[in-house]
């Protein structure tokens, strides 16, 4: 219990939070169950009182615990986290099954980017639009593998920013996390060629306002982004979030 992550060290209080946040998220303290005292935490962590609490609080402030009189601090449900905090993302990537992390990105990605991109084609102005071609340009200038993702993120960033709707953003925000680790695993295949054409096409029908044209571009993109991993990993990851045997409306 409380494994030290493999996150930068930080300061003794965002340590204890990292370690006991990151063991909520791997399970080991289940839902509903309770965590140790604090002066036992305390002990097990060689830690003050109060940077105990500081973290009690940083961990509830994200949604993972609460604490209630007589009853001590408990572990919430999932559904209550706070699943877009950046720490809650990076501890459930240091835990989560690679493709089953990639389907989930993939079902949330397909839902909701081809409308930010038609979004954007409406709203965008001249700053946000030469944000996004940045991105392109950052792709196709791109001589390292790093650099690539770097740009492909800021990219698809600038879409969601350039939607003007601030519940599109915090999705652009998390992406810096979320997408670095699917990037990178794309950034080694053989269709970067065809990758530069399919981000120009989104690109382009945005800087045209033209939010149709923008949508069908960024659903062609994502299709191939999903078959290029599936691909390169060597296995089908379902991207749909469609039961089996459910019927479709």
């Amino acid at each position: 219990m409380f494994q030290t992550s493999n996150a930068l060290r930080r300061s003794v209080h965002s340590q204890v939070t990292d370690r006991v946040g990151s063991s909520i998220v791997r399970g080991e303290i289940g839902v509903g169950e309770t965590l140790p005292p604090e002066m036992q935490i305390c002990e097990m962590m060689d830690v003050s009182r109060t940077v105990v609490r500081e973290a009690i609080r940083t961990l509830t402030g994200k949604g993972l615990i609460e604490s209630r009189p007589k009853s001590g601090t408990r572990v919430r449900p999932p559904e209550q986290w706070n699943q877009l905090d950046p720490d809650v993302l990076r501890w459930h990537l240091e835990t989560a099954e690679i493709d089953r992390y990639l389907a989930k990105l993939f079902q949330l990605r397909s839902a909701v980017e081809p409308a930010a991109a038609a979004l954007a084609a409406v709203h965008a102005g001249e700053s946000d639009i030469a944000r996004i071609r940045a991105g392109c340009d950052g792709m196709d200038a791109a001589t390292t593998n790093e650099d690539f993702v770097t740009a492909d993120i800021a990219f698809h960033q600038s879409i969601y920013f350039a939607t003007r709707n601030e519940f599109f953003w915090p999705i652009a925000q998390m992406f810096e996390i979320t997408l670095r680790q699917s990037f990178t695993i794309a950034a080694t295949g053989s269709h970067r060629p065809r990758a530069l054409i399919e981000h120009r096409a989104v690109l382009d029908a945005i800087a045209a306002g033209d939010a149709e044209a923008a949508r069908a571009a960024t659903v062609v993109l994502l299709a191939h982004s999903a078959d290029d991993l599936v691909r390169i990993r060597g296995r089908e990851f379902e991207t749909t979030s469609a039961r089996p045997g459910r019927k479709r409306s």
